[in-house]
């Protein structure tokens, strides 16, 4: 750890480089291959059908979600539908624009395993102004 050890110091940490999880997944791109949106934060799809998750211990609410198709790729992602009866809102078939929950570190939010999207917009109006009465569902 002195002078003319830089060349040393810059060999060991690629040596030690994949040791960390993350630092591989970068590398090797498995997020970005693996990931419905891409590269994207939010996208389009279609609602296949509606159902209900339940939660994990120790609560027992049964979450309210929805099977979506992304019209982009044609992947089948699972969206959480969030507000207080905003389920009414959401029909099949309709066009919805999902994106990421968020969460830790993009994972699944709270005490719903699996699901990772929210919805956001209902046939292009936002959902949280449709579920508190403020502007009417619009006709496809």
């Amino acid at each position: 750890m002195g002078l003319m050890n830089a060349r040393k110091l810059k060999n060991k940490r690629k040596k030690f480089k994949d040791r960390k999880l993350v630092d591989k997944k970068k590398r090797l791109g498995i997020t970005l291959k693996f990931d419905s949106l891409g590269r994207s934060s939010q996208a389009k799809g279609i609602v296949l059908k509606k159902i209900q998750k339940e939660a994990k211990q120790p609560n027992s609410a049964m979450r309210k979600c929805c099977r979506v198709q992304l019209i982009k790729n044609g992947k089948e992602v699972t969206a959480f539908i969030p507000g207080n009866l905003a389920q009414k809102f959401v029909d099949e078939h309709d066009e919805v624009v999902i994106e990421r929950i968020g969460g830790k570190q993009g994972r699944t939010k709270g005490d719903l395993s699996g699901v990772r999207f929210q919805i956001i917009k209902v046939n292009d109006q936002p959902l949280d102004r449709l579920w508190t009465g403020k502007i009417e569902k619009g006709r496809r």
